[in-house]
């Protein structure tokens, strides 16, 4: 076979991901060694493109790293005017007294606006420093020095036809080597995956856990629009058992963030976590504001929800796990982007003490001891039983027992010891068999959409003549196992639609549209034989998200 030969450029600092870890690492090493040559590498079509959160924002690592950001003109506009938490039924509301909630629930402070539009603000500040940012390079490979420390990354590869012959634009990609690697894919990231796995980092730690939210923005009647009000809901209609819950944000002008979050250990095969989020739109008190409004972007993703007890070793030889690689959100404040801007600036300051004293390569054990002395560290320890105690207790008393634990931390320092969280998300199926059908309402076209039209408000695109990024370990396992054992869970789970079950006669086949993918890794997550593997297509390809 013939060996691929490709261009090398050489960095001090490579950084994989454009998202607020990546750039925040980016711009710290560049306030502190400003001679220090780094490089963005970013899968999406531009910085911003792949970014979805919420998000409320909390600016505390931003207002570290640019205190006068306000004046830079960083679009965070709406602060948080009105905190509301909700136990829904089905058709009724129990409002939660504020006064319940530990201070850390509090959003006074904080920002409604678009994670996108702030990583685009972000990337333009970076490259004012003289941070090299690429968009549309997709990061395939991790490079190896012989002593086994990770050298570098493998970006850019194009024009690879779907039988894996090379078309008339085939580009090998390039090699980008750094002294340090900052990895910073976000949740579920191929290169982090593989290499927490190469060097044993989540040795020692509980699984981490994730959950699958899922996000529409609307254009609403300006009658209804109340920049700054903040609503969090939890119960229906994932009922008790089930983890999960609803955000709404009012923000800009006359746009709603309307999203869902389902935690990806519930049990129940047949669970279809979209057409929760559908149903949802339909309650009483969220209806309302979405009547006479529009849809304009949706967008999915995983979230990582393992939380303190989770974050793997943060250093590997030749670099680091930054932002939410490394699990840093805070799963009752449904928050993430200040820890990962944080981990990404502590970073920084440990590859730049480094690169100063001539080192390369080497393991930055400083990073990890900078985290377990910071805020982040300590936003993620006084809300960790919060989770396992949710998954074990379910609702009421998740709910009772981890506000005790959070009040109980914010009082004294300490709480009800470390909960574990158990099994990792693909292993909590329960068998088809041992569980009921659901049957969800049809979409009304208005307030709710099926998943192939809502996937179109995405912008997402991939070629068609490609090979598929989502590879199967064995084509088999889908129907001779998945099929009769949980009736093929991967047709509900996926947020876009990617699986397919298409009967044929009496036989049933298994279709991956690998075309319909927003890259939100739920598969590669869930799949109850891990059969599925989620790995990066082309670059710039995948959804092409707006404001979200």
């Amino acid at each position: 076979m013939e060996e691929v030969q490709r261009e090398v450029m050489e960095y001090d600092v490579v950084i994989v991901g454009a998202g607020p870890a990546g750039l925040a690492a980016a711009i710290r090493l560049k306030q502190v060694a400003p001679d220090a040559t780094v490089c963005v590498l970013e899968k999406g079509s531009e910085v911003g493109a792949h970014i979805l959160s919420g998000a409320v924002m909390d600016p505390i690592a931003l207002n570290e790293l640019i205190p006068d950001w306000k004046e830079k003109g960083a679009p965070l506009d709406t602060p948080v005017t009105e905190d509301r938490f909700f136990v829904l039924g089905p058709s009724g509301a129990a409002r939660l007294p504020n006064a319940m909630m530990p201070p850390l629930m509090n959003n006074h402070g904080n920002y409604a606006g678009s994670l996108g539009n702030l990583c685009r603000w972000l990337g333009q500040q970076a490259e004012a420093l003289g941070v090299e940012i690429y968009p549309g390079f997709a990061c395939s490979e991790v490079l190896y020095r012989e002593d086994g420390s990770v050298k570098g990354v493998v970006a850019g590869v194009f024009g690879i036809a779907k039988d894996g012959t090379h078309k008339p634009d085939y580009q090998p990609g390039m090699e980008l080597h750094g002294k340090y690697v900052f990895i910073a894919e976000g949740v579920r990231g191929s290169l982090a995956k593989e290499i927490i796995a190469r060097f044993n980092l989540s040795e020692g730690r509980e699984p981490q856990k994730f959950g699958l939210g899922m996000k529409e923005l609307w254009e609403v009647a300006p009658e209804v629009h109340k920049p700054g009000q903040v609503t969090h809901t939890m119960g229906w209609p994932l009922g008790l058992r089930t983890g999960g819950g609803s955000f709404m944000y009012h923000f800009d002008k006359n746009l709603v963030s309307i999203g869902f979050v389902v935690h990806l250990n519930y049990d129940n095969p047949y669970l279809y976590p979209y057409a929760e989020f559908q149903r949802f739109k339909h309650h009483p008190l969220i209806e309302p504001v979405l009547r006479g409004g529009r849809r304009i972007a949706y967008g999915a993703r995983a979230i990582t929800e393992g939380g303190w007890q989770s974050v793997p070793k943060l250093y590997f030889p030749g670099g680091v796990l930054i932002g939410c690689s490394a699990g840093m959100v805070n799963v009752p404040r449904i928050k993430g982007s200040h820890n990962a801007m944080k981990t990404g600036m502590l970073a920084a300051e440990a590859a730049a003490a480094a690169l100063a004293a001539g080192r390369a390569g080497d393991e930055l054990k400083d990073y990890e001891k900078a985290y377990e002395n910071s805020w982040v560290y300590e936003d993620l320890k006084r809300v960790r039983n919060v989770k396992p105690m949710w998954s074990k207790l379910g609702l009421v008393g998740g709910l009772t027992l981890g506000g005790l634990d959070m009040w109980l931390n914010q009082l004294f320092g300490f709480g009800l010891g470390t909960w574990s969280h158990g099994k990792p998300d693909h292993a909590t199926l329960k068998p088809a068999s041992a569980c009921k059908p659901i049957v969800y309402p049809k979409p009304d076209g208005v307030i709710s959409f099926d998943r192939l039209t809502n996937v179109a408000f995405s912008a997402t695109n991939h070629e068609e003549d490609e090979p598929a990024h989502l590879k199967l370990k064995d084509p088999s396992v889908p129907i001779a196992v998945n099929l009769p054992r949980w009736a093929e869970p991967a047709q509900r789970y996926c947020p876009a639609g990617v699986y397919e079950v298409i009967e044929e006669g009496t036989e049933a086949r298994f279709q991956i549209n690998h075309q319909n993918c927003v890259h939100c890794k739920t598969c590669d997550i869930k799949d109850p034989s891990q059969n599925i593997v989620w790995t990066v297509p082309q670059g710039g390809e995948g959804p092409n998200y707006p404001n979200m």
